[in-house]
């Protein structure tokens, strides 16, 4: 394997250190855009009168787009590479923030928060990149960075705009601000295609040979695969419950039943589409040397449907439990909220680089039995506990979630090469899930009971890790003239 030359040097600006940094900052802007509401929540709802309910909502429907849209995205960034794709993402999903920005009833709004879901799928196509760009040894603190710094981009959200929208003052200073971000997009996009390639000079881009469904190796792992699908469908169809008239009646009965039956003949064609793809398993033995195991990504899944989705809906529902527990006004709670997400600049990396230095399963063994007790120990938190102690376990909470999610992805770029983008695809959709989920019963429970059930959650996720292998040796992958070339992965 070609790999890129020179020391890992975080100041440094060519080649994959540039790599590294281009795609951060992309993830960053898709941060900032994706999250630009949250911190104006308390403005958005009063100029548009909106209810606790549609609240809810909007910060439902923020996360749905990308459960599917992030497998998709995985698909393309494997075929097309991720220079294209990522520049791509971020000029269209200018488009939808702009209609936020311009949106005067609930269901403007939602419609353009349900479009904007897609810019969340960004973060699977430089986990593909960075994998491309760095050696084994490297993979997980750049991937760590990648996705920390990355990740920051809704804490920069929170600190910025609500003070961005006092300045251009009145009942439409959220617009702006929020406006100002979907022009970041563009500009970074056009920015993000002329710096980067998809692989350094003289590397193979390995392209998988179906983009229908993830390729497997053995036919227990397709019934796996089949079985790790249906949530991505049973979320979705989770989000238009709520939108029924069982919910804030965005949608008609007969509206929600229709997509209830398009979900399940989306499934049904999902699963034929795996069958049409991988139906040679059944046929004849893949050879030992080209098998992997989908269990590690099932794994995977589950870990971050805990870690990530946490995150999306923690940062989404911070700002007003500091407004609401403790009585603090949109900045002051935005600045405090910002915390949790904060800890990304330091916290994601630091699970990378603890996977590089002890293991991928003895860190997140670690990782994932500090995020249980960490969200327990935010279940208590009320309006007795002094406001700084309340944002130290905030801060404490986010490090183990954050870390967590590095170590995850410190694992996928390692799993199969030509599947990456697709792996990372479906993993990354598994955080939305959670988030989804996660929103959802917040509607339902109060502040300690959503805290609680999130850390229930990361138990089951750390019972999962005894069913997963650490990764050693090396993957084989097939060039185009089929040569076969082996690529270290411990």
């Amino acid at each position: 394997m070609s790999t890129p030359e020179g020391r890992f040097n975080l100041f440094a600006f060519r080649g994959k250190m540039k790599v590294l940094h281009m795609s951060w900052m992309a993830f960053f802007v898709t941060f900032v855009v994706w999250f630009n509401h949250a911190p104006l929540m308390g403005a958005i709802s009063g100029s548009l009168g909106l209810s606790k309910a549609e609240i809810s909502t909007l910060l439902t429907l923020n996360v749905a787009l990308a459960i599917p849209a992030r497998i998709l995205i995985g698909m393309l960034t494997d075929k097309f590479g991720p220079r294209l794709v990522y520049s791509t993402l971020l000029l269209v999903c200018s488009i939808p923030c702009f209609l936020f920005a311009l949106a005067d009833s609930f269901a403007q709004a939602a419609i353009a928060r349900f479009l904007l879901g897609c810019i969340g799928a960004g973060f699977v196509i430089g986990i593909r990149m960075v994998g491309e760009w760095f050696p084994a040894n490297e993979l997980g603190r750049a991937e760590g960075i990648y996705g920390g710094w990355g990740n920051f981009g809704s804490a920069a959200a929170a600190m910025s705009l609500p003070a961005l929208a006092l300045l251009f003052g009145g009942d439409d200073g959220w617009r702006y601000a929020v406006g100002l971000t979907g022009v970041l997009s563009i500009v970074f996009g056009v920015l993000y295609y002329l710096n980067v390639s998809d692989t350094p000079k003289g590397s193979t881009y390995f392209k998988p040979k179906n983009l229908g469904a993830i390729e497997v190796t053995s036919k227990g792992d397709f019934f796996l695969l089949l079985a790790m699908k249906a949530p991505v469908f049973l979320a979705l169809a989770l989000l238009t419950w709520k939108l029924s008239p069982s919910g804030v009646e965005l949608l008609s009965a007969s509206a929600a039943n229709t997509i209830y039956a398009f979900l399940l003949a989306g499934y049904f064609y999902d699963a034929w589409q795996a069958w049409r793809v991988n139906k040679g398993v059944f046929e004849a033995p893949v050879p030992e040397l080209h098998r992997y195991k989908f269990k590690q990504v099932a794994v995977l899944n589950v870990l971050y449907f805990a870690t990530f989705g946490s995150e999306l809906a923690v940062v989404s529902m911070l700002p007003l439990f500091f407004m609401d527990v403790f009585g603090l006004n949109m900045v002051q709670a935005g600045l405090l909220a910002s915390s949790y997400a904060f800890m990304n600049l330091m916290s994601r990396p630091a699970g990378g680089l603890l996977s590089d230095w002890f293991g991928r399963k003895t860190t997140l063994l670690f990782l994932i039995a500090g995020l249980a007790v960490g969200y327990f120990t935010f279940a208590l938190v009320d309006s007795s506990w002094p406001l700084v102690l309340a944002v130290i376990t905030a801060m404490a909470c986010s490090f183990f979630v954050q870390a967590g999610e590095g170590a995850v992805f410190a694992v996928v770029p390692i799993i199969k090469r030509r599947l990456t983008g697709q792996i990372a695809g479906m993993t990354g959709a598994y955080g939305n899930i959670g988030a989804v989920v996660y929103l959802t019963i917040f509607s339902f429970v109060g502040y300690e009971a959503f805290f609680a059930i999130i850390g229930i959650s990361a138990v089951v996720g750390f019972l999962t890790l005894f069913f997963m292998e650490e990764p050693r040796g090396h993957m084989a992958e097939v060039r185009d003239d089929g040569t076969v070339e082996l690529i270290e992965v411990a």
